[in-house]
């Protein structure tokens, strides 16, 4: 039985849940700064979709911590992408970790996924308007 659960689970479509303690300032930031619009709606949630992919944010009394990244999205060109949000007002986080400094917003993480051809990745991060962490990440080959 696991097995057909895994085969169930691996074909299945993955939809994040982001939460938004204000559902209309999330519409507005997600709409402002980064150029989505929900695709359906419902009470209480909002639906977008990304290159065939859905995620919803949704009213919760609850919040992320923030401590870590949410939902990430893979561009081919991260420069021209940060400087499009930056002009939009997006402001972007300053990591300062081991083997992790952002310069200018922008960092380099060395390894990649074997299957995804690339050797590193350039990475940004941001928060929305409700404090989720979000990422783009653009792979080095």
């Amino acid at each position: 039985m696991s097995a057909d659960v895994g085969r169930t689970m691996a074909g299945a479509r993955v939809m994040p849940r982001l939460p938004a303690q204000d559902l209309e300032r999330a519409r507005r930031f997600y709409s402002e700064k980064l150029g989505l619009d929900p695709v359906d709606e419902r009470p209480g949630g909002l639906l977008y979709r990304t290159a065939g992919t859905e995620f919803v944010v949704f009213r919760s009394t609850g919040a992320s911590p923030g401590t870590f990244t949410q939902m990430a999205w893979e561009v081919d060109d991260l420069d021209a992408v940060v400087a499009e949000l930056r002009r939009r007002g997006v402001r972007f986080e300053d990591v300062d970790v081991a083997g992790l400094r952002t310069v200018d917003g922008i960092t380099e993480v060395q390894g990649h996924y074997p299957s995804k051809g690339a050797r590193a990745e350039r990475a940004a991060w941001f928060r929305d308007s409700e404090g989720n962490l979000m990422g783009i990440g653009q792979p080095l080959h």
